[in-house]
């Protein structure tokens, strides 16, 4: 694994281990719920009920995930032919500026999925139009942590948040704050990896945050292959 692949801290690492466990444990999930659903369907004539929504929300983990995943492994696709002809300096320099820029991005997007995550956990929205400048006073009559999925049941394992943030009151289905916890998570994810990949560039350590050469590099992989054979 190259250089700009891993990190080189101990959170580093320690995020390396959350994010590509979790991205195998969710294939992993996704792949026994649908073989189990399509054998009960075509072998039994039934199904689980709520196993098209549990797919659909660890699919859409999977791709938050993948978004920060990709920028970790710099598999960005991207056009560099009008970069590469300035010379290094100048190539590093727009780099940083791409990078300022996704910065800034992410940082919007952090807000915004704190923002849409937060009532549905009794927690207060950030206040301003485009940064956070706080947090709103919380009221009750915005809370929405007793919004529950439509098909997967609550797990008795998980009764002890009941209540902790839903006044006591028994869940029938998971709440939604749980499967959307994704989004302030995966944002914050994405901010973390953006982040590192500034500072190798600014170190001098990779050039930019996109893939150079994909497509010549696959057809020298695929080109090798032939004369291996």
């Amino acid at each position: 694994m190259s250089d700009r692949q891993v990190s080189d801290t101990s959170f580093g690492r320690i995020v390396n281990e959350i994010e590509e466990t979790a991205i195998a444990l969710i294939l992993g999930l996704m792949t026994i719920i649908t073989f189990i659903n399509v054998v009960l369907r075509y072998g039994f004539n039934t199904g689980i009920i709520w196993g098209l929504e549990a797919v659909t929300f660890l699919f859409a983990w999977l791709v938050i995930f993948g978004v920060s995943y990709a920028v970790k492994v710099t598999a960005n696709l991207g056009v560099d032919a009008l970069i590469n002809v300035f010379p290094p300096a100048v190539r590093r320099v727009l780099a940083l500026t791409a990078a300022a820029i996704f910065i800034g991005y992410c940082s919007l997007l952090l807000k915004g999925a704190w923002d849409y995550w937060a009532n549905f956990a009794n927690l207060p929205q950030t206040t301003g139009r485009w940064f956070p400048t706080g947090f709103e006073e919380m009221k009750r009559t915005s809370y929405r942590a007793w919004y529950e999925v439509v098909d997967i049941p609550m797990p008795d394992w998980l009764r002890w948040i009941e209540p902790l943030i839903n006044e006591g009151e028994t869940y029938e289905k998971i709440p939604r704050f749980i499967p959307y916890f994704i989004l302030p998570f995966g944002m914050a994810l994405l901010l973390f990896r953006v982040l590192q990949a500034t500072w190798r560039i600014a170190a001098g350590r990779a050039d930019n945050m996109i893939v150079s050469h994909e497509a010549e590099d696959a057809v020298e992989d695929v080109a090798h292959l032939n004369r291996e054979s």
